[in-house]
């Protein structure tokens, strides 16, 4: 129960991954400030696809707590954050998380992702995913990656296709979505699926 409570400092784990245009790493405190820049420049282009943000969703605060989240869920090996950042200059432009790791006969994990609006439709989330391929099935040994988005969401779809998920299902109010719950279509790649896509 204590070592719960201890606290939990620095990345929540040291992979570093590369594109070649990109890198993800975990992310750190010291990324506060790019983080909280680029979410509130693009908020209105996140939110209709996020749960709902808290009023202090930007805050330094929060920020700390969720790195002490995402630290527990990588000492736990039950989730893996990442932020994207360019090569070229080290911006930050996204963010890949793995959550609801499971092991055992599951062996599968959940994909999320982010990126900021200055930053979309420039093939920068197809190669940050590329690049998060290797660590999720061969790292981390997994043989399942799943992701949900919204039917209305095309952008989403059209990148989970040319990354080789398949469409495998409609689900019901699943997920709660800015406020409310929402059908969500399902995707999902296996380890199997060997070809890894071009970015």
């Amino acid at each position: 129960m204590f070592a719960f409570l201890r606290p939990i400092s620095g990345p929540t784990h040291s992979a570093t991954l590369h594109g070649s245009r990109v890198y993800l790493r975990a992310p750190r405190g010291g990324d506060w400030r790019a983080w909280s820049k680029i979410r509130a420049a693009s908020r209105g282009f996140l939110e209709p696809w996020e749960p709902t943000w808290p009023k202090d969703a930007l805050s330094r605060g929060a920020f700390r707590r969720r790195l002490r989240r995402q630290a527990r869920e990588s000492l736990d090996d039950t989730g893996y954050a990442f932020f994207i950042f360019r090569r070229a200059d080290d911006a930050l432009l996204g963010g890949v998380t793995l959550s609801n790791l499971q092991r055992g006969v599951s062996m599968s994990c959940s994909l999320g992702y982010w990126v900021g609006e200055q930053h979309a439709r420039q093939g920068i989330m197809s190669e940050a995913i590329t690049s998060l391929l290797p660590f999720v099935f061969d790292t981390l040994g997994l043989h399942r990656l799943e992701a949900a988005c919204l039917p209305d969401n095309v952008a989403s779809h059209r990148l989970l296709r040319k990354l080789d998920f398949h469409e495998e299902g409609y689900a019901r109010d699943y997920l709660r979505i800015n406020g409310r719950w929402h059908d969500h279509l399902l995707f999902a790649r296996l380890a199997g699926d060997r070809d890894v896509p071009k970015a």
